[in-house]
């Protein structure tokens, strides 16, 4: 099973749109989870998190979660200000596809 450092390095050097289907499919499933639901449930991904049911506390372990899963900081403002799960899923492809592959080579 490859590493997680790998899996990132290999998200990265897809192009834009296969990274943004990669990331809404972890981060839909990290909101599933949360929420209790089940992978088979419709989740709406213009529907303010708060009008999900989730609370800032929940919010913030989906971010802690989230920002080890890719290995990078999520800015507080994103959750806040726009919550909704497809402006996070564009959050998190902008920084990845940003960000150069991760170097191993110390």
């Amino acid at each position: 099973m490859p590493s997680e450092e790998s899996t990132l390095r290999a998200l990265r050097e897809l192009p834009r749109h296969e990274i943004y289907e990669e990331v809404e499919v972890i981060v839909l499933r990290e909101f599933k989870t949360v929420l209790l639901m089940t992978e088979d449930d419709d989740l709406p991904v213009d529907t303010s998190y708060f009008d999900l049911g989730l609370t800032s506390l929940r919010l913030t372990e989906i971010r802690a979660t989230l920002e080890d899963r890719f290995d990078l900081a999520i800015n507080a403002n994103v959750l806040f200000n726009e919550p909704t799960v497809d402006r996070l899923v564009s959050y998190l492809t902008d920084a990845l596809s940003d960000r150069p592959a991760v170097d191993t080579a110390h």
